[in-house]
């Protein structure tokens, strides 16, 4: 079955809640952590995993229908070798522990970045791992590895060319969404970045374009469902506009409530 396109925040108006509909989260502070700790930066990469369970199981108890993590970016290859391949061991005895668990809770399971970089066993388990949990629809839990905000802009308009090679102009945002790699999920409502840094990185570049920004010096192992809890209390905080004022925004508001009254009339009339 086609899934329903969601709305762009630049397009439309989309449907504002208490609760974020989508957190996308960088996951930063590991190797300071362990730094802290007098201990080597891959220590912190593992006490870190226990952080994603911790959000994971907060994001399904406030009803999140989506969560990205930013696990490994494009510029993440400069670091040191050894590191590096720890994360790829990291990633894969992770992807073999948790996956039927995230299949039994219901969770969907999605890799986005460029793969082309991995070994084919991780390549191949990606893929049956995101096959098996397809159907499933309590929340999409999506990682970003190897990935870049501009790598996926360029890739998405490659895709949209290629598929339309007598066009020259014209194009919509609609085209284009279509071809980047969080094509199945709404945009972040919630963007969370821990570890002190105020910057996103490139990181869903083109996503990221009206979603509320969240910076806490929290380093990410120690992040925990108190943590997210004060993420969302500042996104529930903020006023919404999409371009609008303050008194269109209440004047939307104060519409909405009358029609909602004027439902409840209805069906109880």
């Amino acid at each position: 079955m086609a899934r329903k396109p969601f709305t762009s925040s630049t397009r439309e108006i989309p449907a504002v809640s208490g609760v974020p509909q989508h957190i996308a989260i960088i996951m930063d502070g590991n190797g300071r952590w362990a730094r802290k700790r007098f201990m080597p930066r891959v220590a912190g990469h593992g006490k870190g995993v226990e952080s994603v369970r911790a959000v994971i199981r907060a994001c399904m108890a406030k009803g999140v229908s989506h969560l990205t993590l930013f696990a490994f970016s494009s510029e993440n290859w400069r670091r040191p070798a050894d590191e590096v391949s720890f994360l790829m061991q990291l990633f894969m005895r992770s992807l073999q522990k948790e996956i039927d668990r995230l299949h039994e809770n219901g969770i969907r399971f999605r890799v986005i970045g460029d793969l082309s970089r991995f070994e084919p066993g991780l390549v191949d388990m990606i893929r049956r791992a995101e096959e098996l949990t397809a159907c499933n629809d309590r929340l999409t839990l999506t990682i970003a590895a190897n990935y870049g905000g501009r790598w996926d802009i360029l890739q998405a308009v490659e895709r949209m060319l290629a598929k339309n090679p007598e066009r020259r102009s014209g194009f919509t945002e609609e085209d284009l969404n279509a071809e980047l790699s969080l094509n199945y999920g709404p945009e972040p409502d919630l963007f969370i970045r821990t570890g002190g840094e105020q910057r996103i990185s490139n990181f869903l570049l083109w996503q990221l374009a009206y979603s509320e920004l969240y910076f806490t010096d929290t380093l990410w192992p120690d992040f925990d469902e108190k943590a997210l809890d004060l993420a969302i209390a500042s996104y529930r905080s903020r006023e919404r506009r999409f371009g609008r004022t303050s008194e269109q925004l209440c004047e939307s508001e104060k519409s909405a409530k009358q029609e909602e009254a004027s439902r409840d009339s209805a069906d109880h009339a």
